[in-house]
């Protein structure tokens, strides 16, 4: 027989099964709400969006009046919760942090917008600059699965039966939905140019840089005006935003304007029309190239634009039904820029050993790229392509948005009117001088705080579809 436990070791006993049939998550939760900051942590919370993974910092920021040196605000983060504060990661990804990542879409849609309407520092005379919408994309390295299409066509239809030198179907007879997981897969990976998609990758930077400079040289020559005077005459602006296809090829897609030689605040030459830049862009998209550093492993490869190119002039909304209008474009980038190479089944964090690869939660396709880019990476001819560093990208190594310095506002500029704005009266008084010292202490949630956290990021997506919905109807909400 078991001895007679005491009343207070059957309790410790029951409070110990317990405590084991609860989840981590569970009794995290216990330990979140117990502490005695809970309520201020949530504040804080609540006042980044729910951010997925915050930045906690700890110090103080004093403003002094600059003549008597008096005190006129001063905070410091010893009272908060764990003696920091928390502040938005700011990462564009959504798949990394949503709410984070649909403010960086939303300046992303001001930014493009304001360089095709004026405001925010940039004139409004630049709507009436010509202004184009432009798609370039990568070569073909080899034939994928597609969706058929509205009209149910087939992915790859072929009747003669044909096969590859590797004995596999060069058709396919299905009707692949948005969803499936075939689509962006090559046909025959034996046949597939990994080789040619990672080097593309690599040289696709330098590739826009000489299409750029191709068109200021095609618009010279076009106006009758030498390389050098080109910019006593005109100002090549853009904003461009890369995006992974299905099959892991990023292509770009991108806004240019023309203005004056001064910039946005003068209009450019008579001559220099919408018409005349699309001309430059098509002779300048099929002219460009760059050669890749020679290897014996690859040779010498010659990297141009695909032969699919859309070139379309920007109207205004308000005077044409067209669908390529100012804020349909700034909408249309703005929807990329939270997307990366992980939304094509790739994934957002660097590699950093060959094993990663095989570990990988990625399909065959993406891992074929990934491991050819970790080889060629570690080729001495090929080093200056830093491939190894851009392996979790598949050799792309550039900003998922670039643009001219000219184009319009930045997203530094931005931030800081936003923060303002919601500090309400809290702005530094003219005159007055910042005294701050801050430090990183640590970042990310807990399993208890992730779950609020994602809670909180959810009622405020809700809250904007609602506002959204009611902005629709006619209604406006309190």
């Amino acid at each position: 027989m078991y001895p007679v436990t005491s009343k207070a070791r059957r309790s410790a006993l029951k409070e110990a099964e317990r405590q084991r049939l609860l989840s981590s998550t569970e009794q995290d939760f216990i330990r979140l709400v117990q502490e005695p900051g809970f309520a201020r942590w949530l504040d804080q919370i609540e006042s980044i969006g729910g951010c997925a993974h915050p930045i906690y910092l700890s110090g103080h920021t004093t403003v002094l009046d600059a003549n008597t040196g008096a005190v006129l605000r001063h905070y410091d983060t010893t009272g908060e919760p764990g003696g920091r504060m928390p502040v938005r990661c700011r990462n564009r990804r959504e798949t990394r942090c949503q709410p984070c990542s649909y403010l960086h879409a939303g300046d992303t849609f001001h930014l493009v917008r304001s360089g095709l309407l004026g405001g925010k520092g940039t004139p409004k005379r630049v709507q009436f600059h010509p202004r184009l919408f432009v798609t370039l994309t990568a070569p073909s390295f080899g034939p994928v699965h597609r969706v058929g299409g509205s009209s149910g066509a087939y992915c790859r239809a072929r009747r003669d039966g044909s096969t590859c030198a590797h004995g596999r179907p060069m058709g396919c007879g299905q009707q692949h939905a948005d969803t499936d997981s075939a689509l962006g897969q090559p046909l025959c990976r034996d046949c597939y140019d990994y080789v040619g998609h990672v080097l593309w990758h690599a040289s696709a930077g330098t590739l826009w840089n000489r299409f750029c400079h191709m068109i200021r040289r095609h618009l010279a020559t076009a106006a009758g005006i030498t390389q050098t005077a080109f910019t006593k005459h005109l100002t090549l602006s853009f904003a461009k935003v890369a995006e992974y296809q299905k099959r892991g090829a990023v292509h770009f897609h991108a806004v240019i304007r023309l203005d004056g030689p001064d910039g946005p605040d003068f209009p450019p030459p008579a001559w220099a029309t919408a018409q005349l830049l699309e001309q430059a862009v098509r002779s300048a998209a099929d002219s460009v190239e760059v050669r890749t550093p020679y290897s014996p492993a690859t040779g010498e490869r010659v990297i141009r634009w695909g032969r699919q190119l859309d070139v379309h002039p920007i109207r205004s909304g308000a005077f044409t039904e067209s669908a390529v209008t100012d804020s349909a474009v700034a909408a249309y980038v703005a929807k990329y820029v939270s997307k990366s190479v992980g939304d094509s089944g790739g994934i957002d964090y660097r590699i950093t050993d060959a094993e990663s690869i095989r570990l990988a939660p990625v399909n065959a396709h993406i891992r074929a790229l990934m491991g050819v880019c970790w080889r060629l990476g570690g080729l001495p001819e090929l080093e200056s392509l830093n491939m190894r560093s851009w392996t979790h990208t598949l050799g792309y190594r550039g900003h998922v948005l670039t643009k001219s310095r000219c184009y319009s506002t930045t997203y530094g500029a931005l931030r800081t009117v936003r923060a303002e704005h919601q500090g309400g009266g809290d702005a530094v008084p003219e005159g007055a001088v910042t005294d701050s010292a801050w430090r990183y202490v640590g970042s990310g949630h807990t399993l208890a705080e992730a779950e609020v956290a994602a809670g909180i990021a959810e009622d405020v997506a809700q809250s904007r579809r609602l506002d959204a919905e009611a902005w629709e109807d006619g209604e406006v909400r309190p």
